[in-house]
């Protein structure tokens, strides 16, 4: 270990004695400001016909190099792909291709020259010209083995995506799925709008906030934990479609399926109800599957699916009873579900009625088995604090959330609408609050005050972006998707 990170320093001091030699002969490689680029690697390789002996000027990081005397390659590769470089003294001069000799894997450089095809039949540059842009005083990862090491993959995301191609694949996937979001919402005439990060009072979701301080108001804030209340109150406004791909921020643990910040979709559409949302949910995953896959099957952690087929559609107690053999039913009350939670092995709280147990069930016993997409509907209305009742069940709410392969992907209601039930059930949740459940929700009085002003018939979901690309990259880890997840300092 001790020989191996004595080589590691040697390597790191030849490189900046090579800096210190270039810049002693007035040649600093970071003093260019631009480099007149005219194509990309993916670009000339698809064009190859109609480009073959004409110039094209690249430019890019030296991910391999081969000297041979007085001719040599080397391998460019910039945002689309990698393409050979063919270099000759005689084409770009002795001090040229000295200079170019000296080059180390990871320098940055810019090439101009002419495409061709070698006799290997690999499209090439012919370079007539290679300078270098910028100088690396690091050393690259071994080129057999890559970058494995998962926390350093994490923390060094930019040495990720420069060795690991499947990377940047990923995350140029996930950019084309937030792409089709938005396409598939404004064709629908949805307006997308931006809200508060920084909010008073942290709703719309049951979670625990970051909380911070205003020092010029003299303000205790939370980092927003939905964006459901802001959107809300401009359905109030007569917005009627609207829609926010932004941050939000959960104060929970870390997982592979969980980040303290994430990014969500939130959208509202007034005079439409969950039903709606049922059929928009399952146009925008068919959508980005065939816009960003170009087919709707797709495979996640081995599991086929076809998301070109109408999900499953089945009510929370039909799920529970499929899976648990408990029919909520005919449990009376919370003390008598409690108790058949006790018996079963499901843990509860004191303050636990009788949907809080059904949800306990419905973790415990249904979610695993949710690995085609399927709509669980009608959550009780403990758990719903934001959902309109069942006009014929008031039990029970207009809510779904979707699942595909055991994971929550999507959560959506009929919004309540009603103020006078809002300020009820907010009511209730601070009674929650005040018991310990610190995911419980506090009362947002101009919430209520914009309800009061009357608020349309809505349906309104939530889809989490990291959790949609996961599952159209097959990414085992939320981290997978994050350009730069939450990490504990070393």
């Amino acid at each position: 270990m001790e020989e191996t990170q004595e080589n590691l320093n040697d390597l790191l001091r030849v490189r900046r004695e090579k800096l210190a030699e270039l810049a002693s002969a007035g040649k600093n490689p970071f003093a260019r400001t631009k480099y007149p680029v005219t194509h990309h690697s993916r670009q000339i390789k698809e064009n190859f016909e109609a480009m073959e002996g004409l110039e094209a000027a690249i430019a890019g990081r030296v991910m391999s190099k081969r000297v041979m005397g007085k001719a040599s390659f080397c391998d460019i590769e910039d945002r689309e792909g990698r393409l050979q470089v063919y270099v000759s003294k005689t084409d770009i001069g002795e001090e040229s291709y000295a200079d170019f000799k000296k080059f180390d894997v990871g320098d940055i450089a810019g090439v101009r020259g002419v495409v061709f095809r070698t006799k290997m039949g690999e499209i090439s540059i012919h370079a007539c010209e290679i300078i270098l842009l910028s100088k690396s005083l690091q050393i690259f990862p071994e080129k057999f083995h890559g970058l494995k090491d998962t926390e350093i993959r994490y923390r060094q995301r930019y040495l990720d995506l420069i060795v690991n191609p499947e990377v940047r694949d990923t995350f140029l996937k996930r950019s084309a799925i937030i792409k089709s979001i938005r396409g598939t919402l404004d064709a629908l005439g949805y307006i997308e709008v931006e809200t508060p990060v920084l909010q008073t009072v942290a709703g719309g979701a049951a979670a625990r906030p970051f909380n911070t301080h205003h020092n010029a108001h003299g303000l205790d804030m939370h980092l927003r934990i939905s964006l459901e209340l802001p959107l809300k109150r401009l359905i109030v406004g007569g917005m009627e479609r609207v829609y926010e791909i932004g941050r939000v921020f959960r104060n929970e643990g870390v997982s592979i399926r969980h980040n303290p910040e994430f990014t969500l979709l939130e959208l509202y559409e007034a005079y439409t109800d969950y039903h709606g949302m049922m059929d928009l949910c399952e146009k925008i995953i068919r959508n980005a599957a065939l816009e960003v896959l170009g087919t709707t099957e797709v495979l996640y952690s081995g599991v086929a699916m076809d998301l070109g087929k109408p999900f499953e559609r089945l009510t929370m107690l039909e799920a529970v009873n499929k899976y648990s053999g408990e029919d909520f039913s005919r449990i009376p009350d919370g003390e008598a579900a409690r108790a058949r939670a006790k018996e079963r092995g499901v843990e509860t709280e004191e303050y636990y009625s009788k949907g809080d147990v059904l949800n306990a069930f419905f973790e415990k016993f249904a979610e695993e088995h949710l690995l085609q997409p399927t709509f669980i509907m009608d959550y009780p209305v403990e758990i719903s604090p934001l959902t309109k009742r069942k006009p014929d069940d008031p039990d029970y709410t207009e809510r779904f959330e979707l699942f595909i392969a055991a994971r929550e992907h999507a959560n959506a209601y009929s919004e309540l609408n009603d103020p006078i039930d809002q300020l009820e059930r907010f009511r209730h949740q601070e009674k929650l609050l005040a018991l310990g459940n610190f995911e419980a929700n506090e009362i947002d009085e101009d919430f209520i005050l914009a309800m009061e002003y009357g608020m349309p018939p809505t349906g309104g979901m939530g889809i989490g972006i990291e959790r949609l690309v996961m599952l159209l990259t097959d990414s085992a880890s939320i981290r997978d998707v994050l350009l730069f997840p939450t990490m504990k300092p070393l």
